[in-house]
């Protein structure tokens, strides 16, 4: 730990209530405010608080600095416990998931703003959120299978309820998305160019509340955002994307981005085939087995089974080598067991399943 490291978790989140609203920002940006356990408890305690305090009428939720609202979780505390034989890592998961469960079921308005980074964990936080906020600084994404992990967080959820097979491609590519792509996929609500964020501040300042919380919070984001944005490159590639990502399985999918041409969309699918590649077999794999059953599942649901991957997934997975090749070696060399998708036994998927 370097001297200026000994913050307070209550640093690295901050809370105030002004004008009725709950302020909670996530104040780690020297980390891209990836969350800590502490920071999960620290959230999910504020948010208990203010679900009963009638003074409280609606929640914002951001990130310090700008750079970004939540690069995702802190996954190099989770592999380090691990490897220590500590129990973070199993805490961590449970924990973070009650938070965004809690996030989704919340009976007040909650508005979180996207703004830069916001993947992973980040993700899990803003998909809950009533009001989600991008603005031209915005990159979403669940980048997970990069580092031999699966998109969780609820992703077996909301990605698999995006229009077509978009959730399918952005979940076993670990794609990112800018903002007109993601009002198109329906993982954002409203537009905000930056200078209107001192605006939007400005106007929760001064926002008198009536009986209805959210539709007083709409009314101000009317005035200064928008819901549509033209030449969301996610809608021109659509067809091309239902097309390969509805196919059986992950070799498949890569075999035919490589041999069929659709339109003018080639390149793109070569492009797209390359990065698969490169991408941990069995998290692609997994992660398209979880998103298609995810589909059938509810909410509820969907975090059990996110939940029952991670329990086996520290000592099963490819997540232990994907952080050493990441972000501890950085030799960028991840050696994936198996290596190659043609070496991926079927049976060695289903394991992961068994038992739900």
């Amino acid at each position: 730990m370097t001297a200026h490291a000994h913050t307070s978790a209550a640093d690295h989140v901050l809370a105030e209530v002004r004008n009725q609203i709950g302020h909670l920002t996530l104040n780690r940006p020297a980390g891209l405010n990836a969350l800590t356990l502490d920071m999960v408890r620290s959230l999910h305690q504020h948010l208990e608080q203010w679900a009963t305090d009638p003074q409280v009428k609606a929640v914002v939720l951001r990130g310090a600095g700008p750079k970004g609202f939540c690069a995702g979780g802190d996954i190099r505390s989770l592999h380090d416990s691990f490897k220590a034989g500590d129990k973070l890592h199993e805490d961590f998961f449970v924990e973070e998931y009650a938070l965004d469960l809690c996030l989704h079921h919340y009976r007040k308005p909650v508005m979180v703003l996207m703004d830069g980074f916001t993947l992973g964990g980040g993700m899990g936080l803003a998909q809950g959120c009533d009001l989600r906020i991008v603005t031209e600084r915005s990159r979403l994404g669940m980048p997970e299978v990069a580092i031999g992990y699966f998109p969780d967080v609820g992703g077996s959820y909301f990605l698999s309820r995006i229009p077509g097979e978009l959730g399918t491609y952005l979940g076993v590519s670990g794609a990112q998305i800018q903002a007109a792509d993601a009002l198109y996929c329906g993982l954002a609500d409203w537009y905000l160019p930056c200078d209107q964020l001192a605006a939007l501040d400005q106007g929760l300042d001064r926002l008198s509340f009536g009986d209805h919380p959210l539709k007083d919070l709409q009314n101000l984001l009317a005035k200064l955002g928008t819901q549509v944005l033209e030449d969301a490159p996610l809608e021109k590639l659509r067809p091309v994307i239902d097309h390969f990502f509805a196919l059986p399985d992950m070799s498949a999918i890569i075999e035919q981005l490589r041999a069929v041409s659709i339109g003018d969309s080639h390149p793109w699918a070569v492009a797209t085939a390359d990065q698969l590649q490169s991408r941990s077999p069995l998290s692609m794999a997994v992660t398209l087995e979880m998103l298609r059953r995810g589909r059938h599942l509810s909410l509820e649901d969907c975090f059990a089974l996110e939940l029952h991957l991670d329990r086996q997934w520290f000592k099963y997975g490819d997540i232990i080598e994907g952080i050493r090749a990441l972000l501890i070696d950085k030799d960028k060399q991840p050696r994936w067991n198996p290596p190659t998708l043609a070496e991926l036994q079927p049976a060695r998927v289903a394991q992961f399943f068994e038992g739900l």
